[in-house]
């Protein structure tokens, strides 16, 4: 078997980037940086980490918030049920962090990679994480064709994982693969001619990087297409909140009427069933795009002017326009209010 830990940790006392929760070995924050981090540019995601570290400092003053609060907060990072399951795990939590793997690994929104991150770096525990770059690393560098979304494929790269993983160092040892992953052995045009580990990487030898890590699957992309209608009424607007089994669960947004093929029809008995013969006017020319993982959104937004007296319907609130701000939104139905 090939060493590359001895390399690996090598480049990363070198090259390791100067990140806040490299500094402690907290477990609560180690947490929130995990979850925070993931599907997350580091950029982005430091000011979210700063931001629930100052105003959640501790396991229960997490848990003592509201979910609004924590979904506000988390507001335009997206995944957001990432928000609602750390929201969920610090109530399970009692005020104290795990201290043990089965403990980390029952939490709420907690997978193998995760609970493996937290325990090795935090505890030193010999737990090898296995996330994209981690798969990228190892399928390059041992040449390994079994698809990484299969059954299969996620047993030998666990097993991999761990048998290579330095039992000594873990935290570290985990940092580096995964650091290396996103800084030299990246998707596209890796850079080969600085890696530490070009003299053993199977792929280097026969310039076959970019067809590893292999995948079985091609995630399948839908279109969706929301009108959204922003109320005028004197000083109010109405707010919506979504339920569960779509996107942005618990999230606030306008009233929305979706269609099949981009087209609304100001007749369209949902909108007479809110406004009457109200007319509703469109705000813009072309729709807003907005791509999430699996789906992408064309979204239009309408304006209309409803009298005071007017009832508000089942399911919506009225508020002040001067509270919006107060309520989470999707980035999405925050673009759109900007337009407004």
């Amino acid at each position: 078997m090939k060493d590359i830990s001895s390399p690996l940790l090598a480049w990363y006392q070198k090259n390791k980037r100067d990140l806040p929760w490299r500094h402690t070995r907290d477990p609560y924050k180690i947490w929130l940086c995990e979850i925070i981090m993931q599907q997350t540019r580091v950029a982005q995601g430091l000011t979210y980490y700063n931001r629930f570290v100052e105003t959640f400092p501790t396991p229960a003053a997490l848990a003592a918030a509201t979910q609004d609060q924590v979904l506000k907060l988390w507001q335009g990072l997206g995944y957001y049920s990432r928000a609602r399951n750390l929201h969920a795990a610090a109530k399970s939590m009692h005020g104290k962090f795990p201290p043990t793997y089965p403990g980390v690994r029952a939490l709420k929104g907690v997978g193998d990679y995760t609970a493996a991150a937290i325990c090795s770096i935090a505890y030193n525990m010999p737990y090898a994480v296995v996330d994209g770059n981690v798969y990228r690393v190892l399928a390059r560098v041992f040449e390994i064709a079994t698809p990484i979304d299969s059954t299969e494929g996620k047993k030998e790269f666990a097993a991999l994982a761990q048998q290579l993983l330095d039992k000594k160092n873990p935290g570290d040892y985990n940092q580096a693969i995964m650091d290396f992953g996103a800084l030299i052995c990246t998707p596209q045009a890796p850079q080969c001619t600085a890696c530490p580990l070009a003299k053993v990487c199977q792929a280097h030898k026969t310039g076959m990087q970019e067809n590893f890590p292999v995948k079985a699957q091609k995630t399948k992309i839908s279109t969706r297409y929301f009108h959204y209608i922003y109320v005028a009424q004197g000083k109010d607007t109405w707010l919506h909140q979504r339920g569960p089994g779509d996107v942005w669960q618990n999230l606030y947004e306008l009233p929305l009427v979706e269609t099949a093929d981009g087209k609304l029809s100001l007749k369209d008995p949902q909108l007479k069933k809110w406004f009457g013969a109200t007319r509703i006017k469109p705000m813009q020319t072309k729709p807003i795009k907005h791509v999430l993982s699996h789906r992408i959104i064309y979204a239009y937004i309408y304006k209309v002017v409803v009298p005071s007296a007017r009832k508000v319907p089942d399911g919506f609130i009225k508020i002040p326009v001067k509270e919006l701000p107060r309520y989470a939104v999707s980035r999405l139905v925050q673009k759109l209010l900007e337009q407004v």
